[in-house]
């Protein structure tokens, strides 16, 4: 069965979001990847450079409703996008019909394939992924106990439900501060549990790791493939992504890798092997 996925980012994210399609490629034989355009160079690469039969790219013109359009003017880039996250999954799964759909951020890099993630669900409807801070970084909290990076929603009733809902609170209040319970689009996940029915939480650990618990784990490599250990546990996983957050790339050549502090094998394993491919995806 195909695997349908969405993503949406603007030029400053067309190498991240290349990357994370190569390793999609790398590990996902049947897949289809809806990319929403954020900007016109976006939209015109996919359109004019990249043709790929598994991408199908939208455009801004195309996507934006009037309910967007009347907010937009509000908030700044950033939030935006995180305004039209729940927009662009339910365009996608309303579009083109499809059965399901999941929400990936341009910035997560995949090395085994993903579907073992989505096939957790069973017959529920929503998976969410939780942040899983390291204790150190538990106060982060306040930014959601869920992470908005890698998100399934099925076309039925449930998953409608939420994501209508999700849709309309991130429209009416969705910026980069809290306030009053809220932060962005990810905070209005807490509840879900209790709010809405078929919601399943991700158990795997090698889906989301991320700077904010990567802490937690030392990496090792098995027959190619990179593995993670739990600190300090008989614990084995396969990594199937890692969530490159706030990584920057700076004009005297310097990378900041997070705001948070990585392991030795961490970097060897994971980082450092992403920033060449970013890289030679930029001589490309």
């Amino acid at each position: 069965m195909t695997q349908n996925y969405c993503t949406l980012f603007n030029t400053n994210y067309l190498t991240r979001a290349l990357v994370m399609y190569d390793s999609l490629l790398d590990t996902q034989t049947d897949f289809h990847l809806y990319i929403f355009a954020f900007d016109d160079t976006v939209f015109n690469f996919f359109k004019n450079d990249y043709v790929k039969k598994n991408i199908t790219v939208i455009s801004l013109l195309e996507f934006e409703d009037d309910e967007l359009l009347n907010i937009k003017a509000t908030r700044t880039s950033g939030e935006y996008c995180w305004t039209c996250t729940p927009s662009v999954i339910l365009y996608a799964i309303k579009k083109y019909d499809l059965s399901s759909c999941t929400y990936i951020d341009a910035d997560l890099y995949f090395y085994n394939n993903p579907n073992i993630l989505i096939e957790e669900m069973n017959d529920k409807s929503i998976l969410l992924t939780e942040h899983r801070f390291t204790k150190e970084y538990e106060d982060k909290v306040e930014n959601g106990i869920y992470c908005v990076q890698f998100m399934t929603f099925k076309n039925n009733n449930d998953g409608m439900k939420a994501l209508q809902w999700w849709r309309d609170a991130c429209i009416e209040w969705c910026f980069a501060r809290s306030e009053n319970g809220k932060f962005g689009d990810q905070k209005y996940l807490d509840d879900w549990l209790i709010r809405f029915d078929g919601v399943h939480i991700l158990k795997h650990i090698g889906g989301g790791v991320a700077p904010w618990n990567v802490q937690q784990y030392t990496f090792f490599e098995n027959n190619n493939i990179v593995k993670g250990v739990v600190n300090n546990k008989d614990e084995n996983f396969n990594l199937v992504f890692f969530h490159f957050h706030s990584l920057k790339f700076y004009t005297n050549s310097t990378i900041w890798l997070s705001n948070y502090p990585t392991s030795s094998s961490a970097y060897q394993l994971v980082y450092s092997p992403y920033i060449k491919a970013l890289i030679n995806k930029e001589k490309e």
